[in-house]
């Protein structure tokens, strides 16, 4: 939850450049972060939406569209590029209203803090699987023509524990990370106190 201008942009770069690097495959063995980080950004940027947001949806599309290109394919006619595929702006935004949520919600370090935190990463990472998955599903020409809820229903289950899996993992090293910043702030915030009197 920054506080200062400066402090927005470090962390935005630097979740940014998580997302660039994660969303790349460059490492294939290190999965993507984009749903931690639209979560994260949401939790310690909810008061630069205005702005965040957008660059990072348009972070998300611009290194699609380079990983899709690179490999000498069509941006367009690529598998993933469906009608489903601009359904990922109000997936990603329920991601970033969990994280909002969260700041909002938040009682400080406490465990209730953490069981918040559980709450809304579950019900906002759902939401946007439900929308993300089920655009693919339904509007997706490379779909099965026979569509149907029971298989929308058994696609759901094959990817949803995975996708839950990964964001967790990126969350809990967000919060981790926030845990140690906030206690070394009140480290430093004390030193400086007690240096002054």
């Amino acid at each position: 939850m920054a506080t200062t201008q400066s402090r927005r942009l470090g962390i935005f770069s630097i979740l940014a450049l998580v997302m660039a690097a994660t969303r790349l495959h460059h490492f294939d063995a290190i999965p993507d972060a984009s749903w931690g980080v639209f979560f994260l950004a949401g939790f310690w940027l909810r008061g630069s939406v205005r702005w965040a947001f957008p660059l990072l949806m348009a972070e998300a599309v611009l290194v699609d569209f380079f990983a899709i290109t690179s490999q000498g394919l069509s941006f367009w006619s690529h598998y993933c590029v469906s009608p489903g595929y601009w359904f990922l702006l109000p997936s990603y935004f329920a991601l970033w209203l969990g994280g909002s949520w969260l700041a909002r919600h938040q009682a400080g370090l406490r465990a209730a803090t953490l069981g918040m935190a559980a709450i809304a990463l579950l019900v906002s990472e759902a939401a946007c699987y439900l929308l993300s998955n089920g655009s693919f599903y339904w509007l997706s020409p490379t779909t099965a023509a026979a569509r149907s809820l029971d298989g929308w229903f058994a696609n759901l289950g094959d990817w949803y524990l995975p996708f839950l899996g990964t964001t967790a993992l990126y969350v809990g090293i967000g919060a981790v990370l926030h845990v140690l910043l906030t206690l070394l702030a009140r480290t430093a915030d004390g030193s400086r106190t007690r240096l002054a009197r």
